[in-house]
């Protein structure tokens, strides 16, 4: 009877264990996930009221509320704006670290590397046929490689160059002022008589056009004036090609324009934000543009114009902007990442924010056609834009020497046909090394 009881006992208090152990299981707490969001100083705008125009704001409280409804984990999202120029330090740096970003939001020129390094995660799993039908063809095109989408687009931006209309008019330009939604365009010919007439009649510490290479920020819109003697600047394998009469013609005019005082003084060591200064403070009548730079939207103070051409066309540069998740060998941190980007674009909110360039969605387009700056004109302008990078893999690796080459060209200690050299076989090199490290995330 003593073994039956003491039997009984032991099934007793075995159960009770398998009832604990159950109720444990199913307790058990979700896993603590941290998603960080990093991105640039990307302005944003929305025609809704009360919204913020802080990347950063916008950001955080889209995170939050995504965490809130997240099922699968209790997640935190930490947002973490960068400068431009610390790109190597925040984002390629911390592959491989805690203080990895899991989310990018920034332009598709920066991220294309990122691709091609694997770390970049196809995103086509959270695209709905809606989402896929809401966007052209082109910019999903732009975003993706062999067929698959690597950045989730959310606007694009048109690159031109943008005049002081006053500063025009006080050196006797009036003849090259276009009123409205107008963005121009000036041979080179127009060009070199704007530009030495501005040289000449406008006041001590004022300047005519903005030029820098204290770092590689410079890149887009230097690259785009190369082309303004003929130059294709890529070869029919998409490798540079500068060093070619048209390039090096190029490259010359733009050292010329040191000594004939074209560019502030010292431009050699200036940065893209230093003539921001210059322009903003009426001391540079020609700088760069597009309507992510809100403060520039005003058509009656500035006018746009395209980089120069032979033909008088013009040149402009396109770059789309969007959201990037990356692999960090956590497979919580990478569900709750992309996750976090469908509930963006899911939402009735986020994705009209979009309205300081050209919205991805149509539907955003659609609208909110009143509320986007000049629509229509950089539209028609998109016939314009030239590919600035060719799709080559590893273009920071191209940015980081590239400019290089420049500040040697406005110092003068190199020749522009030295400049032309060097800048082909240390872009190149960056390329082939590029195509060399592949490993594309499948």
């Amino acid at each position: 009877m003593k073994k039956l009881k003491r039997a009984g006992v032991l099934v007793l208090a075995l159960m009770i264990g398998l009832m604990s152990f159950t109720g444990c299981a199913a307790k058990e707490e979700k896993p603590k996930v941290t998603i960080t969001i990093k991105t640039p100083p990307i302005s944003i705008k929305s025609s809704e009221a009360d919204t913020t125009d802080d990347i950063m704001v916008m950001l955080q409280e889209a995170g939050d509320e995504f965490a809130k409804q997240y099922e699968a984990a209790d997640v935190t999202v930490k947002v973490i704006k960068f400068q431009y120029e610390d790109e190597d330090k925040f984002i390629t740096q911390t592959f491989g670290t805690e203080d990895a970003a899991d989310v990018l939001f920034e332009g598709y020129f920066n991220m294309s590397g990122y691709i091609h390094n694997g770390y970049a995660v196809p995103l086509d799993d959270i695209i709905s046929e809606e989402l896929r039908g809401d966007v052209d063809k082109a910019i999903w095109d732009i975003s993706s490689l062999n067929g698959k989408t690597y950045m989730m687009p959310f606007n694009s931006f048109n690159n031109t160059l943008i005049y002081n209309k006053e500063m025009f008019r006080q050196c006797g330009l009036e003849a090259y002022i276009a009123d409205g939604d107008v963005i121009a365009s000036w041979t080179t010919d127009e060009w070199n008589t704007i530009l030495d007439t501005l040289a000449e009649k406008l006041p001590e510490m004022a300047y005519p056009m903005m030029m820098y290479a204290a770092n590689d920020q410079g890149d887009t819109h230097i690259m785009t004036l190369i082309r303004s003697h003929g130059s294709k600047f890529f070869d029919k394998d998409g490798r540079f090609n500068i060093n070619t009469p048209e390039g090096i013609e190029a490259l010359k005019v733009i050292r010329d324009g040191v000594d004939k005082g074209w560019y502030p003084n010292g431009c050699s060591n200036l940065a893209i934000l230093d003539c921001n200064d210059l322009f903003s403070n009426n001391q540079l009548a020609i700088h760069m543009a597009n309507t992510a730079i809100e403060n520039y939207n005003d058509n009656v103070k500035y006018g746009r114009v395209n980089f120069p051409s032979l033909d008088g066309k013009g040149y402009t540069t396109s770059f789309v902007t969007g959201f990037m998740v990356f692999d960090n060998d956590d497979a919580d941190k990478l569900a709750a990442s992309k996750a976090f980007v469908k509930y963006f674009y899911d939402s009735d909110k986020y994705p009209n924010y979009a309205l300081n360039g050209q919205p991805a969605l149509n539907s955003v387009v659609k609208a909110n056609a009143g509320e986007i700056f000049m629509a229509e004109a950089y539209a028609d302008n998109a016939k314009n834009a030239v590919n600035f990078t060719g799709n080559n893999p590893n273009w920071r690796g191209v940015r980081n020497v590239f400019w290089t080459h420049i500040k040697a060209l406005l110092e003068g200690t190199v020749t522009p046909e030295e400049c032309a050299a060097a800048i082909d076989k240390d872009c190149n090199a960056a390329i082939e090394e590029g195509y060399k490290n592949s490993t594309i995330h499948e």
